[in-house]
């Protein structure tokens, strides 16, 4: 896929979170399918902190090419942090930024910076590139898993 491609799914992401939350009538927002999984609330507020995670970590991957990134648990951040009670529409505000930001920076890069990678200690070298992928299809999975539990949610009530 290009870059020009890449991009523009990326930037999508805000959008394509909130098509899916349109038709997610309030009352289904923190319904969980099961005790061990997360309500739609949880996945909104597990996609801001994973982007700014990734914000970061592409922003230090483009300017220390190579370096290490740390790993984190998200369930112990979903636990830790309250996702659970936490702000949709602040966490989604954030998202939003987040991607419009890494966005212009991202067309900023020269060609070969897409090849510029960060050093993870469990999933080894990743580039640029192949993180802003990664991101993309990490959108879809949560999107796809939040209409899962709203099918759920529609089949109980």
């Amino acid at each position: 896929m290009s870059e020009n491609k890449l991009l523009e799914t990326y930037n999508n992401g805000y959008n394509r979170i909130l098509d899916v939350l349109y038709n997610i009538p309030t009352e289904a927002i923190d319904y969980k399918p099961a005790p061990d999984k997360w309500s739609i609330r949880e996945v909104i507020v597990h996609l801001t902190d994973c982007e700014a995670n990734g914000f970061v970590r592409i922003k230090k991957a483009l300017a220390e090419n190579g370096e290490p990134v740390t790993p984190y648990d998200q369930d112990k951040w979903a636990a830790g942090l309250h996702y659970d009670s936490q702000s949709i529409d602040e966490n989604l505000e954030l998202f939003k930024m987040l991607r419009k930001l890494l966005t212009k920076l991202l067309n900023q890069i020269q060609d070969d910076e897409w090849n510029n990678y960060m050093a993870h200690p469990e999933r080894g070298n990743i580039t640029v590139k192949d993180f802003v992928v990664e991101m993309n299809e990490h959108v879809e999975t949560h999107i796809k898993q939040m209409m899962r539990n709203f099918e759920s949610w529609k089949s109980e009530s």
